[in-house]
């Protein structure tokens, strides 16, 4: 799917508006030069006439002479307009077209590839987007410490193959071909921070990412086809935990039970895995809880389906206090 289709439309549409402003702004400058420095307005006709004389030179046998001949007449002729620009008080570039990004000139793309700058915001998009913006900024593999497992080695060696394994997930995604993760284990044992260093990985790779709460999740759900009060949610948001290229579905086993969440679980998880669809799921309850709490049919998809990861050792946030 790549970057999320309402960034995208968004983010071209913004560069469409830059091009023109640039162009338009310029225009404007030359206009006002034109009327304070009548020189300048001569000039830019002069400059004119020679690159139409180009352009018919490059038909006739002699081209290279005569090319050579009005570049150099082009030079002078543009030299002499920044000349007259800075005697009056002008930059010298001052009628020049001002990009935000000179590579790219705010089209977005150099030889019909992404522009980097395109590129930046479409990934600061997907962050907002994701639904996980906050976290994507402070949690990565390389801020993901191991430290407070070292005093047991069987947990530190555990949790390191945990690590490498949700590394390699992240740098090797592709969309339709990854497969799915369910990550078990108490709270404090970097279930979110590592789903965040995978989304943060993925958006930052071009792929859509979308992130909720269980409880969050159900809720949309909700909204979606009761209605209440207090809140809607679009069609268009909906969609997303269908479409989207790696869902991160975060806390499950917090939620309210009962036939509604439970259809709405299974659905989600069976059409995301017959579309091949990546999802990551967490959650505080063990394999046996998992199994009693769930219908048989959502338990054999995600234990069957899934890759498990069992997150193992102490609450990390309760060390920290301790140390």
């Amino acid at each position: 799917m790549g970057y999320e289709q309402e960034n995208y439309k968004r983010i071209r549409e913004e560069y469409q508006t830059k091009y023109l402003v640039a162009q338009n702004e310029a225009d404007r400058r030359r206009a006002e030069v034109g009327i304070s420095i009548p020189a300048v307005a001569l000039i830019d006709a002069e400059l004119q006439k020679t690159g139409l004389a180009i352009m018919k030179a490059a038909l006739d046998n002699d081209y290279e002479q005569q090319i050579a001949a009005l570049r150099e007449k082009n030079q002078s002729l543009l030299a002499a307009r920044r000349q007259l620009l800075v005697d009056n008080g002008y930059p010298a570039d001052y009628t020049d077209v001002k990009y935000e990004c000179p590579v790219c000139q705010d089209t977005g793309y150099v030889d019909c590839k992404m522009c980097a700058c395109m590129r930046k915001k479409l990934i600061e998009a997907g962050y907002e987007s994701s639904g996980m913006a906050d976290l994507l900024r402070t949690q990565s593999f390389d801020n993901f410490s191991l430290e407070f497992h070292a005093s047991n080695p069987a947990v530190l060696q555990h949790m390191t193959k945990i690590v490498d394994i949700m590394k390699q997930y992240a740098n090797t995604f592709e969309p339709g071909k990854s497969g799915n993760l369910v990550l078990f284990g108490g709270t404090g044992l970097g279930k979110t921070h590592l789903s965040s260093a995978v989304a943060r990985t993925v958006i930052e790779a071009g792929h859509d990412v979308f992130y909720a709460s269980a409880v969050g999740c159900l809720a949309d759900f909700e909204y979606q086809r009761f209605g209440n009060a207090s809140g809607s949610v679009s069609g268009t948001q909906i969609n997303r935990y269908f479409d989207c290229d790696l869902l991160i579905l975060d806390d499950l086993g917090t939620e309210v039970g009962n036939q509604f969440t439970t259809s709405v679980l299974y659905n989600l998880i069976n059409t995301r895995l017959n579309r091949h669809l990546s999802t990551i799921i967490s959650t505080n309850l063990t394999q046996d809880e998992f199994r009693k709490r769930y219908w048989d049919r959502i338990t054999s998809r995600v234990l069957g389906e899934y890759t498990v990861l069992p997150f193992v050792g102490t609450d990390v946030r309760l060390l920290k206090k301790c140390k």
